[in-house]
């Protein structure tokens, strides 16, 4: 009598795979090497870090838990290059700029306007504005600046900022886009 041959089942790969971590990682990396190597040109440099991880919860969407792991690392990786005179600041700020980010991304899936072109350019601008905000903030509270210090000469400076990296995000967005999502064969916005 002949054994019954056992009928063969396709499993595909898991969807959710770390392949996030590694994506993360590696725009982390670049964007603390250019923040270290970007000279500052009349007090204004784009912050490349917040750049990236912008980039990174746009492709990845990340729940809250991710996009604050992400903004912590950001943040510990960023305080060795400060030239800030509180760099530690940097953990709260970039946990504040993720979170934003990651509420963003949240936000356009919910209003059905995740293909809308300029998505990169808000959430790299609001992300660094929130981020910028919150850092400009503490920095204030640690040396103990007046308040319209931080209204008249701080603010303007992290909005363009925040244009800037608005900018930069969107550039560089499709870029990225198209090298993490190339071994899949697939198109996403």
């Amino acid at each position: 009598m002949e054994k019954p041959i056992p009928e063969l089942i396709t499993v595909e790969a898991a969807r959710d795979t770390h392949r996030w971590v590694a994506m993360t990682a590696l725009l982390l990396a670049i964007g603390v090497i250019l923040h270290t190597i970007s000279p500052n040109v009349g007090g204004v440099t784009p912050n490349w870090t917040i750049a990236m991880y912008s980039i990174t919860i746009c492709l990845t969407k990340p729940g809250p838990t991710r996009a604050l792991g992400i903004g912590f690392v950001a943040g510990l990786t960023l305080i060795p290059s400060s030239k800030s005179a509180f760099p530690l600041g940097n953990i709260a700020s970039e946990l504040c700029g993720a979170l934003t980010a990651c509420i963003l991304v949240k936000a356009f899936a919910l209003a059905h306007l995740e293909q809308l072109k300029v998505k990169p350019f808000i959430v790299g601008f609001l992300a660094t504005s929130v981020s910028g905000s919150v850092f400009t903030y503490i920095l204030k509270l640690v040396l103990g600046l007046p308040l319209a210090v931080w209204t008249h000469a701080m603010l303007p400076v992290v909005l363009t900022v925040g244009v800037l990296n608005g900018v930069v995000t969107q550039v560089l967005y499709g870029p990225v886009r198209k090298i993490f999502f190339a071994t899949e064969g697939k198109h996403h916005v």
